[in-house]
């Protein structure tokens, strides 16, 4: 049998097909539907002239129609290529270039830089807009065989950026994915009768792995949030009868100081999942305290497909860890020199298995930098204890994670370096207690200009993604520099 990621869907809708596979308010899709969809956009795909291998761009919310345009370009045999809504047009353009992309799904409300980057990139650009497209998709001839497609054939590249600034694509194969939503299925005890709340961006490698891929291999219910409100999501989950909810430490501090907290019925909730940054410990304890289910943490990466290591629901829980590796998976802590470290020790952590990606897209040199003898550098600093449970202590890139969302600084310090005004720059996280990080620049200008901290916010916030640019600039006489020149951020925190 084929190994194509999409095989999942056919055969819950073949066993399920009048089961509800998505909801989104009173919208329910059936299993049956979504599978006769799938079919159409792959038979739209191919009209197009999208091949085997080919790359697909998806740049929608978290919309029924997201998971239709997945196992589509899936069904067809092409790769998808997942795009935050909230991308600028410049930014498009790079996603959509660097991958090949030939056709771009995205949203009619993100139009404007939808197509201001496929026009740059050359790419096709369908609209997707509730009505037309359902038109649209049917009249496509449908595809209904699933493309023959081998385990280590890339299915998804998510791009990741670096301390470079550049985004790089990991590559996902159907086998990286497969694996680690039958491992989801297991340790979020997904069952057919399962409904998961889909408050994660399905763009992004938590909220598609463990909600979309693991909810369509058990054949259960994702009920779809597309912007995350706090109120809205504890309506969600008393209307719906909500078993599993997956989610990063801001949304259980934002449910958690809600108005409607106290009177919400959450008496479904079997599994609380955590990831995507480290759940303080205050908040987890109030949170079951409030809401009567325990969180479970867990870790991992774009590049780990996500889940590398979890807090096992038929193991010890231990508070501030991210728990042991899941199945198939190695994970240890080593030195600079990759040698490999005692407990209690803090090292880097290390991860070989069936959940490390393929490599970087066309990107050999990095895939070489990540990947030595057969482990992926994290680049997360970390400390396992005696029992094999790994704590997080500090992450070795200068990663912000602002509301869950990676935040690299030097993307940021490449937009701030292309204001005319602008001499020097450097963008650290701070301490906020909504969003966990708040973006902070911090800048010097050039000899004899002029700015103020508001007109350089509005810069960066034309050109950055929403939940990138800094919300809070400061302007220096200078920055503190090494002997070298280089700028030390250390100082500036």
């Amino acid at each position: 049998m084929t190994a194509n990621l999409a095989q999942n869907l056919v055969s819950a809708a073949e066993r399920f097909g009048d089961r509800t596979a998505m909801k989104l308010g009173d919208t329910e899709v059936s299993y049956a539907l979504l599978d006769e969809g799938s079919a159409r956009i792959a038979g739209m795909l191919r009209e197009k002239g999208v091949r085997p291998g080919d790359r697909v761009g998806i740049m929608l919310p978290n919309v029924p129609y997201f998971a239709l345009v997945y196992y589509g370009v899936l069904r067809a045999g092409g790769v998808v290529v997942p795009m935050n809504v909230l991308l600028k047009g410049r930014e498009v353009t790079f996603y959509l270039r660097d991958s090949g992309a030939q056709v771009l799904f995205a949203w009619h409300d993100f139009a404007e830089a939808a197509q201001a980057g496929a026009g740059e990139a050359g790419t096709e650009l369908v609209l997707v807009e509730p009505g037309e497209f359902e038109q649209l998709v049917g009249a496509a001839d449908p595809v209904r065989e699933v493309t023959d497609r081998a385990g280590d054939d890339t299915a998804v590249i998510l791009y990741t950026s670096g301390t470079t600034g550049t985004p790089k694509g990991a590559e996902l194969t159907h086998d990286n994915l497969g694996r680690n939503a039958e491992v989801a299925c297991g340790l979020f005890d997904l069952g057919e009768d399962a409904v998961i709340l889909g408050a994660l961006p399905l763009f992004h490698s938590f909220g598609q792995t463990c909600g979309l891929n693991a909810c369509v291999r058990a054949a259960a219910t994702l009920t779809l949030l597309p912007r995350f409100d706090p109120a809205k999501a504890l309506e969600i989950i008393r209307r719906d009868r909500v078993s599993v909810f997956e989610g990063v430490p801001t949304m259980y501090n934002a449910m958690l100081h809600d108005d409607h907290a106290a009177e919400a019925d959450t008496s479904t909730l079997r599994v609380c999942a955590s990831g995507g940054a480290a759940m303080p410990g205050e908040v987890l304890r109030a949170f079951e305290e409030r809401f009567g289910c325990e969180i479970l943490e867990g870790y991992g990466l774009s590049e780990t497909s996500p889940i590398a290591s979890f807090n096992h629901p038929d193991r010890e829980r231990k508070v501030g860890s991210i728990g042991t590796p899941i199945e198939g998976v190695d994970m240890k802590v080593v030195d600079d020199d990759g040698n490999d470290l005692p407990a209690g020790k803090v090292g880097e952590i290390v991860i070989r298995g069936h959940n490390v990606m393929k490599g970087y897209w066309r990107n050999d040199e990095a895939t070489r930098e990540a990947m030595r003898d057969g482990w992926f550098s994290s680049g997360d600093m970390a400390k396992v204890d005696d029992d094999g449970y790994f704590f997080i202590v500090d992450r070795k890139k200068d990663l912000i994670i602002r509301g869950g969302y990676n935040v690299y600084p030097r993307e940021i310090e490449e937009v701030l370096y292309g204001n005319p005004a602008i001499a020097e720059a450097a963008v650290i996280g701070k301490q906020d207690e909504k969003l966990g990080e708040e973006v902070v620049a911090v800048v010097t200008l050039k000899d004899g200009a002029s700015t103020t901290p508001e007109e350089v916010i509005a810069y960066c916030k034309e050109r950055l993604a929403a939940y990138k640019y800094p919300r809070e600039v400061r302007i220096v006489d200078a920055l503190p520099m090494g002997p070298t020149g280089k700028i030390l951020k250390k100082e500036l925190r």
